[in-house]
């Protein structure tokens, strides 16, 4: 999407990911770095891996950092075990984990309603060794209907996301039907409808699933959209994925909500990873 080519795309609106994005800067200057490039709206992994209930100070001074650059937060994930690092979310997995997304639960839609943010992702959690899959199954449906609960709460959706199996080879979502069937089991459960899928082009795309025909056939029940290129994860135009045509099959499909930058700068500071967006698309309207 390098120049001019992005025009197509301008009207779409971005938010960056502090958590892969400006992470060579401390958690409470990403925020303003954000702004500074022309953003006017982030999302966030748990910015607290070890602490699913962190202590109030820490919350609060994060919300003041957000508040402070001017910058919405439009996504939230629930506590996701060590993220970045091995796991891949806790809510599936039996014990002290579950437990600790349980404890996070209220924590972080309480987090995301003092700032207005309106969707809350929550990562499935890896397959454990010895546990039969159904049990974990049985487990994340339960925690997920508790988590589709408090985001209703607080007036937001709850995502489900897919991951990549090259990646992330003990994670069970590793294709979009794969992830829409717990969306839909979650709906079925709650009654709510208030829990969407996160569609995340790079990760379909290291699947090998065929990305034109996901958007033209999970659109209407995606709520949040993330991109990187591929090959690398790197900003768009750094591998082949078509992503402005992309963009334009989600517009054209009827997706009008935030697409999250989810990839890495590469060996840059992060305020050089954007060049492929105009500075007139990066500020959110």
């Amino acid at each position: 999407m390098p120049g001019s080519e992005t025009a197509a795309a301008t009207d779409q609106r971005f938010d960056v990911n502090l958590s892969i994005l400006f992470t060579e800067l401390r958690l409470l200057e990403r925020p303003a770095a954000a702004a500074a490039a022309g953003f006017t709206a982030a999302e966030l992994w748990w910015p607290w891996t070890d602490a699913p209930v962190p202590d109030q100070s820490d919350v609060d001074a994060l919300k003041k950092a957000i508040e402070g650059a001017g910058v919405q937060l439009v996504g939230l994930n629930f506590y996701a075990g060590q993220l970045p690092g091995p796991d891949r979310g806790a809510l599936s997995i039996p014990g002290e984990e579950s437990e600790r997304f349980r404890a996070n639960i209220d924590v972080a839609a309480g987090f995301a309603e003092s700032l207005g943010c309106k969707a809350l992702n929550a990562l499935y959690g890896n397959r454990v060794e010895g546990v039969d899959p159904a049990v974990q199954d049985e487990l994340a449906l339960e925690n997920l209907v508790l988590a589709a609960r408090a985001a209703d709460r607080i007036g937001a959706i709850l995502l489900v996301e897919t991951l990549n199996k090259p990646e992330s080879s003990l994670y069970p979502l590793v294709s979009a039907p794969a992830g829409v069937e717990v969306v839909d089991r979650v709906n079925e459960a709650t009654g709510l409808g208030n829990t969407r899928f996160l569609m995340d082009l790079y990760h379909l795309s290291m699947n090998g699933e065929d990305l034109p025909a996901v958007i033209e056939q999970y659109t209407a029940k995606t709520g949040h959209v993330q991109i990187a290129d591929n090959p690398g994860r790197g900003a768009p135009g750094t591998g082949s994925l078509p992503l402005e045509e992309l963009i334009g099959r989600l517009r054209k499909a009827g997706y009008d909500g935030w697409i999250g930058l989810e990839y890495k700068p590469g060996d840059r500071p992060s305020a050089e990873a954007f060049g492929w967006l105009p500075a007139e698309a990066r500020a959110a309207g």
